[in-house]
């Protein structure tokens, strides 16, 4: 089981410390991979939920416990092109999207299979007990610290 650390997030939601370089290179250094997300403007990159928040550079994102969500066209033909190859999608409010590396990018409430990403199941079940037996490939949380021990107990 991989557990991907929702921009950078293990311990829940901060949206102070969410897609920061510090908070994500202590969730790999916890162990966890690392759903962060990608804008580029003017050949520049840059990480942010809602918008271009944080400068980065291709060195940092070439990490392959990195889950790159593309926030917008630039970033996904960018990513596309790179000669680096990345771990990268693109989704809004679909069920299901297929990463570049053909995992299933899973959103709340949906089927999983064994190549699927369990999206936020905090969405769905506060109480996290929906991924204690799930049947997935990897859960992506802000709470993959707690998910994590409630799959171990």
């Amino acid at each position: 089981m991989r557990y991907i650390a929702h921009r950078g997030l293990f311990k829940g939601p901060n949206s102070k410390l969410e897609n920061m370089p510090n908070q994500i290179n202590q969730a790999l250094l916890e162990g966890y991979d690392c759903e962060i997300d990608l804008w580029v403007f003017d050949n520049r990159l840059y990480l942010g939920h809602d918008g271009p928040q944080t400068n980065t550079t291709e060195e940092y994102i070439r990490n392959d416990r990195f889950w790159i969500h593309a926030k917008n066209l630039e970033a996904l033909c960018w990513l596309r092109h790179s000669p680096i190859k990345h771990n990268y999608f693109w989704h809004e409010s679909d069920k299901f999207t297929l990463t570049s590396d053909e995992y299933i990018w899973t959103n709340p409430g949906n089927h999983l299979s064994i190549d699927s990403v369990m999206v936020m199941p905090e969405h769905e079940d506060p109480t996290l007990e929906v991924t204690r037996n799930a049947l997935c490939y990897a859960i992506c949380s802000d709470y993959v610290e707690r998910i994590k021990e409630l799959r171990c107990n």
